[in-house]
């Protein structure tokens, strides 16, 4: 049988029990983008639509391994990463994308769960910025995630813009700051070098969903696996991800779940 040649996507990031974001919502978006996923799993989580119940990091030398298997076999066109756990991790993954010349990175920033609960140690992100974000060719930070990186509010447009050119300074070679948390239409902006983008959409009338951050970049990395530009791959990324906050569905008690794969029957 020979070989096939498709785009293929790493996501190095942590697992979610309930099946809404990290690598479960990362290897479904995959799937509808028409890119073969793969996975490095950094934490375990205990995680339902209400809250993370509980977390347990892997072991920073088998993550490490986890991504040398899959690069040194089926290769990667494009590498995303989300919740990366302990400093230790944070380095091991950049090592790892060090050494295996990965060029089309995604940077998730993920730091704080929807229900509040912190995510990455204070260490860890002083690692994220010295280690990581210098590899990244597209970091996407909420607001949240951006003023964590740059040491200062982002509660505007204005803001934005400041972070984005901020984490740029640390090497990062395009910023999407998402403004889910604004008030008004869904408004993120892109910043590249010679590129200032403000992306509008209409505000999909439900509760905020589970899982939007990781859709999001997860899709951002499909597509530049594909070939795409930065700037194509970030506008068909924010179409498909409002298309999934469209399909999302309340299936537990907390957070809608996003609808990552065309309506079935049996979704409604």
């Amino acid at each position: 049988m020979r070989r096939l040649r498709v785009p293929r996507v790493l996501t190095v990031a942590g697992s979610d029990s309930g099946g809404g974001a990290g690598i479960q919502a990362d290897l479904k978006t995959f799937a509808a983008r028409g890119v073969y996923g793969t996975s490095a799993i950094t934490a375990l989580t205990a995680q339902d639509t209400c809250a993370v119940r509980s977390m347990l990091s892997v072991r920073p030398a088998f993550v490490r391994a986890q991504i040398d298997a899959v690069l040194e076999d089926l290769g990667a066109d494009a590498v995303k990463t989300g919740m990366l756990g302990p400093a230790r991790n944070v380095k091991a993954v950049a090592d790892a994308l060090l050494a295996h010349a990965v060029r089309r990175l995604v940077v998730d920033p993920v730091m704080v769960a929807k229900g509040g609960e912190s995510l990455l140690p204070g260490a860890a992100v002083h690692a994220l910025r010295e280690r990581l974000l210098p590899l990244a060719e597209v970091v996407t930070p909420n607001l949240a995630e951006a003023s964590a990186l740059v040491g200062f509010a982002v509660e505007n447009l204005a803001g934005m813009e400041e972070a984005a050119r901020a984490i740029m300074r640390l090497g990062a070679r395009a910023v999407v700051v998402t403004g889910g948390h604004l008030p008004g239409d869904a408004v993120d902006l892109l910043v590249a070098r010679g590129v200032r983008r403000v992306l509008r959409a209409r505000r999909v009338p439900l509760p905020p969903a589970h899982g939007t951050g990781c859709t999001f970049s997860a899709a951002i990395a499909a597509e530049l696996a594909k070939g795409a530009a930065i700037e194509a791959a970030v506008r068909t990324a924010k179409r498909y991800t409002l298309a999934c906050i469209g399909r999302a569905r309340r299936l537990g008690s907390g957070r809608p779940v996003l609808g990552h794969l065309p309506v079935s029957p049996a979704w409604g």
